[in-house]
């Protein structure tokens, strides 16, 4: 007997097409909307405490206070738009100029030795033969971790010639040491202060771009026969020019804004006057004198002095850089 089955074709459905692109949820407005939402916190705080203050400066720099009669009574002074008035009186201040030079030579002194120091601490942490790397580390940047007015306290009584340890110890073996806060030592003994605590910070930067080297290109250079010194000075210190120029660029601006150094050492020595670097005359004038005007003027000047001063030095850098590599 034979059975016949009837032939049953199942018919497959093809699959939906796969459409490479994910579909998107949401209003197109939401999406645009989301990141400026994210954003607004910073962007808040950045007009609240950085672009608000710089336009209230700006305008305070354009005005006057003058009194009238005895200057007793809240109607005897007055507030008058002065132009340019405080601007030329900073400008053709003689005490301001003065300090302008002497932060020239604080900068000269104390900015090449700085990024010497860093350099050098740089490369020998960087060493292969360097043992004791971590606490190298923490060693020559906790200088950098102490405040600046800790450290200035500090250094301002082992300059006293009373009380500081040193000067017992030269007297003991009939050494007569001179006073660090003389007139003619003072702006060292300042940039000593700047020393200690930069050299950490720039090290810091400098080692981590030393880090990122492929070790590949220092073994290539011994198997050549290159020695370490000529591996550091001909291809490590080539390859973190930009982490140098960064860390110039960090101590230019670092010169330019020296404040709390000279303040604390102020009261120990005579020879530090309140107008030695250009942001003690901005505090003497805001809040000694009380003539904001004047004060935010200099501000303005000495905000556009670091500007000019910084895109001066990078263009310099940068022509250089295009030059050599023409």
């Amino acid at each position: 007997m034979t059975v016949t089955t009837p032939d049953i074709s199942v018919a497959a459905s093809a699959p939906p097409p796969v459409s490479g692109r994910r579909r998107r949820t949401g209003a197109p407005g939401t999406r645009t909307i989301v990141p400026y939402t994210l954003l607004l916190p910073a962007i808040v705080l950045f007009v609240l405490f950085m672009a608000a203050p710089i336009v209230y400066t700006v305008v305070l720099s354009f005005q006057k206070s003058t009194v009238e009669g005895l200057g007793i009574g809240p109607d005897s002074r007055r507030i008058e738009w002065a132009g340019l008035e405080n601007f030329a009186a900073v400008l053709t201040s003689g005490e301001f100029l003065e300090s302008l030079l002497r932060m020239l030579v604080y900068g000269l002194i104390l900015v090449p030795v700085v990024l010497g120091l860093a350099m050098l601490f740089a490369l020998l942490l960087d060493s292969p033969r360097s043992r004791g790397r971590r606490f190298s580390r923490v060693a020559i940047f906790l200088p950098f971790a102490v405040p600046g007015v800790i450290s200035s306290l500090l250094w301002g009584f082992l300059y006293l010639p009373g009380v500081s340890p040193i000067n017992d110890i030269a007297s003991f073996f009939g050494v007569s040491l001179p006073d660090p806060l003389s007139p003619d030592l003072v702006l060292f003994s300042i940039a000593n202060i700047g020393l200690w605590g930069g050299v950490g910070f720039n090290m810091v930067i400098i080692f981590t771009a030393l880090r990122s080297i492929p070790t590949e290109i220092y073994e290539a250079a011994r198997i050549d026969g290159a020695s370490e010194t000529q591996i550091a000075l001909r291809i490590k210190v080539p390859l973190v020019i930009p982490s140098i120029i960064m860390t110039s660029l960090f101590s230019i601006v670092a010169t330019v804004q020296v404040f709390t150094e000279p303040t604390v050492l102020r009261p120990l020595s005579t020879s530090i006057s309140s107008s030695w670097s250009p942001l003690m005359i901005v505090y003497r004038d805001a809040f000694i004198r009380d003539d904001i005007y004047a004060s935010a003027a200099t501000s303005i000047v000495l905000a556009l002095g670091t500007f000019a001063l910084s895109f001066l030095f990078l263009r310099v850098v940068q022509r250089r850089a295009f030059s050599q590599e023409s």
